[in-house]
This record gives C-alpha cells, sequence and structure tokens, in this order.
C-alpha cells in the first residue's frame, strides 16, 4: 500500500537557519528581524491541527536544546519506518544533522503500539562523506515496488542502488537541476520535484536536463499505471513537488502540501490532484525559507505492523 494513516512529526524548539545544509540546499533563505523559532512553532501547530481534524494520526515529539539541531523538524531524511518492522536510520551530509538520530524517537514509536523487529543503521557511509537522505532522496512507489532518486551530494548512486536491492525497489536513477544565479546545480533532494501517491505523480519534469533521463522517467511512471502531473521549475521553487499523500484512519485519501506550494498550482493542476483526493494545505512560509524544506519534509510516515 502506498499510504499511512500515522506519520512522526518532530516539534521545534530552537527551529533556525542552517548554514552548513545551506551549502547546497539552494531552497534556503535566512530571515532576520522576528522570532524565527516562534512563528516556526506556530505553523508547526496549526498543520498539526489540520491533518489530525481530517483523522490522519499524528504523533509528535519535542526536539531538544542539547544538542542544537535546527533541522530537526524535517524527520524523514534520517530515519524511515517499514511494514516489516525495519527502522532505516540513514547517512546525513550535514553533521548537526547527524545528531536528530536518537533513540528515544524510536522508543516513543513502539510506546504507541508499533512493532519494532530490527534497526538497520546504515549511517556510517558519512564518516566516508557518501550520503543517502531517506525519504528526501528517495522517493518510493510502494505498489510497484519503485524508488527514484535524482542524484546529487544527498544521494549516492552506489549507496542507493545497494538500498534498493537489500530492500526489493527497482532503482530508477536521474539527475535534475534548478537554476540558481543564472547556473544549473544539482536539486539536493529528489523530494522537492516529484511526489509519488497511489493513482498519480506530481512532477518537474523540466528539471530533468538529459532527456533521455527524462524519456525514461516520465515512462517508468506511464508504465506503472499512474497519471503524470507535471509542474513547472517555478512551481518547484514554491514547494510545489514537496508534497505527500496519506490517508485517514477510515481510508480516505489526502494529499499534503504547504500553502505556497498550493498557491502555485493553477486550476486545471489543482482539478487534476482532487480527480484522486482532498489536498490539506498549510501556511509554512517561515520553515519553508529558513529551513528550505516544506511539508513532505516534516513528515516521516509509519508504516510499521501494530503489535
Amino acid at each position: 500500500m502506498q499510504t499511512t494513516d500515522t506519520v512522526l512529526m518532530i516539534e521545534p524548539i530552537a527551529f533556525g537557519f542552517n548554514e552548513e545544509t545551506a551549502k547546497n540546499n539552494y531552497f534556503q533563505t535566512e530571515q532576520k528581524g522576528f522570532d524565527i523559532q516562534f512563528k516556526a512553532l506556530s505553523e508547526f501547530k496549526m498543520f498539526v491541527e489540520k491533518l489530525r481534524s481530517k483523522g490522519i494520526r499524528v504523533i509528535t515529539i519535542k526536539d531538544t536544546l542539547d544538542p542544537h539541531t535546527p533541522d530537526s523538524i524535517f524527520p524523514n531524511n534520517w530515519v524511515s519506518f517499514h511494514r516489516d518492522g525495519k527502522v532505516v536510520l540513514y547517512p546525513m551530509f550535514a553533521s548537526n544533522r547527524r545528531v536528530e538520530r536518537r533513540d528515544d524517537i524510536i522508543e516513543t514509536i513502539k510506546g504507541q503500539g508499533f512493532d519494532v523487529t530490527e534497526i538497520d543503521d546504515w549511517s556510517f557511509p558519512e564518516t566516508q562523506g557518501h550520503f543517502l537522505e531517506g525519504t528526501g532522496s528517495m522517493i518510493f512507489d510502494h505498489d510497484n515496488r519503485l524508488a527514484y532518486g535524482s542524484v546529487s551530494l544527498r544521494l549516492d548512486e552506489n549507496l542507493f542502488r545497494e538500498f534498493c536491492n537489500k530492500y526489493g525497489f527497482t532503482p530508477v536513477v536521474f539527475h535534475s537541476f534548478q537554476t540558481v544565479g543564472g547556473e544549473r546545480l544539482p536539486i539536493y533532494h529528489t523530494n522537492v520535484m516529484m511526489c509519488v501517491a497511489d493513482r498519480f505523480v506530481v512532477i518537474c519534469l523540466d528539471c530533468i536536463d538529459h532527456e533521455p533521463e527524462r524519456n525514461k522517467v516520465a515512462e517508468t511512471i506511464k508504465n506503472s499505471g499512474k497519471e503524470i502531473i507535471e509542474i513547472s521549475e517555478e512551481q518547484m521553487h514554491q514547494f510545489a513537488g514537496n508534497m505527500l499523500q496519506v490517508q485517514n484512519t477510515d481510508g480516505e485519501k489526502f494529499l499534503i502540501m504547504s500553502e505556497t506550494a498550493y498557491r502555485s498550482l493553477n486550476r486545471d493542476q489543482v482539478s487534476a490532484i482532487e480527480n484522486y483526493c482532498e489536498i490539506i494545505y498549510s501556511d509554512l512560509n517561515t520553515i519553508e525559507v529558513n529551513g528550505g524544506g516544506s511539508a513532505r519534509c516534516m513528515l516521516a510516515e509509519v508504516f510499521l505492523p501494530k503489535k
């Protein structure tokens, strides 16, 4: 099944601009002149409230002040929770993101009635400069056992292929770019340019500059039986690719995104999505601008079996 009814979210207590990640996350801009943490927390709480009001199960865990982890609000990069009971830990590019990996978070998930059979720790390669940042860098089509991965500093192709081989996914490898200061630079995470849902895929094909790769990705999506809903590079810069489909406890499907992403979509794109499921959007502007991530980055899907 492509969607889960449970997500993990980390409540920020010291959110802010992360200089380490800004080296290759071109979505980040440091804002000054107001209390960023206060505004981010307000956005976070409103987002959680909207999800819960639709019957989606949200497990919230507070960040810690020590060590300082300005990006802890984006847990999907360091951990993933799988249907077979495995919890996977990933190698992270920024050293101050590596301390986001907390045993107590996994224990809390277990305490919520989920069964963890194994913790599969893939973090070691980060000590050798190789990274694979979870469901930020990899986009899973669970039903078709496909994994889409855009090669960047945060997705090492060899590690990606190794992961896919172990977990039974067919890797779909490509390169995507965005224009920064007149230069074409690698997109830091695959999940800002594409989202795989149960019956459709939102994707910025224009970001895949190499035509054979672009055609291969489009063909793979079509062959998987899903409709392609294209977004422009300008919409991608508004986080229109950073979406996640979830379901509520009654099995109703929703596509989650930020208000910035929603406002960037045209009427036809909204209609195409709403043919399949309801849209939930929330104002995440402070988190997006300073953190360089949006709605999908804030949600770690919990697919673990119930006890």
